[in-house]
């Protein structure tokens, strides 16, 4: 599947630092990349309701990663999964009366446009869950000759159905070592999204779906000895990643509503496949952001959608600027003024780097702003140099006319904000 059209990166003078990202599993600040290839899958949108906010603010993390990480001058290798068959995409196209696949791919597209509109760098690879049906069958496949995933009878579904496929979690002793949730939450988080804790035949409460037996009105794929039928949620994600990226992976990401289960199972069934304790040197999870006092969400509908706003002329790059305005692992409120804000600062900076001719000195604010992002993506105080520089600006006419530009070629490279 091909992903969105990539903006074009200004080059600036000399390299940035190794990005620290603080590790959910460990909670202290590790280096992000250890070789010189760094490698970061990050999960994609399920798509029938794209894109809001919430997807904007996390793949917008995600993307100051790579420009820090290129800028670094390591080989980047980014993938990204994209779930184009799942509960949540059928149930809406059953109630909306459409069909599943047209909802799905115009919803990719969608969203896809509003990441070129936004500037973010594509990944290097973006494959949906249907095209990958085959590789993740041999995966499921696998885990049942290894003793690793088991079959559970479907009710009334006749002689012919070869059951569902779950893994066995009581295989895998390193499972819950990325959360370290009490049982209790783990059973509770598990229940609210998506899992199956009281399905009859399961070993586990906590075992999770690989494969889903055809049901009657649900598209299905031919599974080999697995019967036909569709992936389940966990496991694509980590057939994906294994299939596109080097292992150990040095960063999985994706919001903080991801890292139990889904990132949990996703990592456990990594282990089953690669034979790594720790098939991820570390994780990253971006905040909430919140609508009316509720995490923005489907399920509540409290959406505003990317797509929305630029239709009525918000500019995408005050857009990007109000949402890398947060920290990526805070939640926060959006309250709309956000963007009068951004579209604010844009306008002094375009003044300033635009309108005086000798404009100072800029080593030190891309100084400053590369040890911001390389402080756990620091974008407030990366931004805050900015404006520093922008208050100095008028002061300092006898420096060097070429400071604006290595300035200006610095916050389209690291923020992705292009001033002029």
């Amino acid at each position: 599947m091909h992903p969105w059209t990539g903006p074009t990166v200004s080059v600036i003078p000399g390299t940035g630092e190794v990005p620290l990202i603080r590790d959910d599993i460990t909670g202290r600040l590790q280096p992000s990349v250890v070789g010189e290839r760094a490698d970061l899958y990050v999960c994609g949108i399920t798509p029938y309701d794209s894109t809001h906010l919430g997807h904007a603010f996390t793949y917008l993390a995600f993307d100051l990663l790579v420009r820090a990480w290129r800028d670094l001058g390591v080989t980047v290798r980014y993938a990204q999964g994209l779930t184009d068959v799942d509960d949540p995409l059928l149930e809406r196209a059953r109630a909306t009366g459409k069909d599943w696949w047209r909802l799905a791919t115009s919803q990719a597209a969608l969203y896809k446009s509003d990441m070129a509109a936004l500037r973010v760098i594509p990944p290097d690879s973006y494959r949906g869950v249907v095209e990958s049906v085959p590789q993740i069958v041999g995966a499921v496949e696998r885990m049942i000759d290894a003793g690793q995933a088991y079959r559970v009878p479907v009710p009334d579904a006749g002689a012919s159905s070869l059951g569902d496929v779950y893994a066995d979690l009581g295989a895998d002793p390193g499972f819950g070592s990325l959360t370290g949730l009490s049982p209790e939450a783990q059973d509770r988080l598990f229940a609210e999204r998506g899992g199956d804790p009281d399905r009859p035949g399961k070993r586990q409460r906590l075992d999770p779906l690989l494969w889903r037996a055809a049901r009657p009105d649900e598209p299905s794929w031919d599974g080999r000895t697995l019967g036909r039928g569709r992936p389940g949620w966990h496991i694509e994600c980590a057939v994906i990643a294994a299939g596109e990226l080097d292992q150990p992976i040095d960063v999985l990401g994706g919001g903080t509503d991801l890292i139990f289960p889904h990132h949990e199972m996703s990592v456990s069934h990594s282990r089953a496949l690669t034979g790594l304790d720790q098939p991820v040197r570390l994780t990253m999870h971006t905040g909430m952001v919140h609508l009316d006092g509720q995490k923005m969400s489907k399920s509540v509908g409290n959406l505003v959608f990317v797509s929305d706003l630029l239709s009525r002329g918000v500019n995408p790059a005050a857009l990007r600027l109000a949402l890398i305005s947060h920290h990526y692992r805070d939640d926060w409120e959006w309250r709309g003024r956000e963007v009068a804000w951004a579209e604010a600062r844009l306008a002094r900076w375009r003044e300033a780097i635009g309108s005086v001719k000798p404009q100072g000195h800029s080593g030190e604010a891309i100084a400053k702003i590369r040890a911001a992002l390389a402080a756990d993506l620091d974008t407030v105080s990366a931004i805050a140099a900015v404006d520093e520089w922008v208050s100095a600006a008028p002061l300092a006419r006898d420096r060097s006319p070429y400071a604006a530009a290595d300035l200006r070629r610095a916050v389209d490279a690291l923020l992705g904000i292009k001033l002029y």
